[in-house]
């Protein structure tokens, strides 16, 4: 009997959060655009990195998957611990398909200046729960900015193009909840805040 599709990529992205010793070296992730606005974390291999997104609409926390994506984490960590995505917006809301924030001009166009590379593994899937990361059609798959969504279909069908992020551990049902907040133009139908985006590790 062949497992359920979610229980597959859970399984992929729990295998990509940690492990092995040592720190990834984030200096090491070839960075493009204006490179004196990266400021790559250094993640410690071995721990988790949870990031808990505060919303006007509550709460949802992402584990990170920190060994599939190492300068995709690294980057957005980075992000994090300088506040860049504190009072964002989700400028996205896809019912049935995703949710997408993450971008400081709430356009669907901006970004932190410079952008990450990290190739999803191939068959990557994009279910519910798998957070990843926005980009346009003319970048490299696996190029990741600031813009990230949640899936929130089951199986939204996606190629392997999308850095993987994480996935949602906590929240899922307000992010199905925010997930109904959108029309038939991709656009939200309330405005849907990010008030705080912390992370920790464990």
């Amino acid at each position: 009997m062949k497992r359920p599709l979610l229980d597959v990529m859970v399984m992929i992205l729990a295998a990509g959060c940690g492990g092995g010793k040592g720190k990834q070296a984030a200096m090491s992730c070839e960075i493009g655009g204006d490179k004196s606005k990266a400021d790559l974390a250094t993640l410690e291999s071995g721990k988790t990195y949870d990031v808990a997104v505060r919303t006007n609409k509550g709460d949802f926390t992402i584990e990170l998957a920190t060994k599939t994506s190492p300068c995709t984490t690294a980057s957005f960590v980075g992000l994090v611990q300088k506040g860049f995505f504190n009072g964002l917006i989700f400028h996205r809301i896809v019912p049935g398909f995703v949710i997408q924030g993450g971008d400081p001009t709430g356009t669907g166009t901006g970004g932190p200046g410079y952008q990450v590379v990290d190739t999803p593994p191939k068959g990557t899937q994009y279910v519910r729960v798998v957070v990843a990361m926005a980009k346009t059609q003319a970048d490299p798959p696996g190029t990741a900015g600031s813009q990230f969504f949640v899936v929130t279909g089951a199986n939204v069908g996606l190629p392997p193009d999308y850095g993987i992020l994480g996935r949602v551990t906590k929240g899922l049902d307000v992010v199905l909840r925010i997930g109904k907040l959108g029309n038939a133009q991709e656009q939200p139908t309330r405005v849907v805040e990010l008030l705080r985006v912390r992370v920790s590790v464990r």
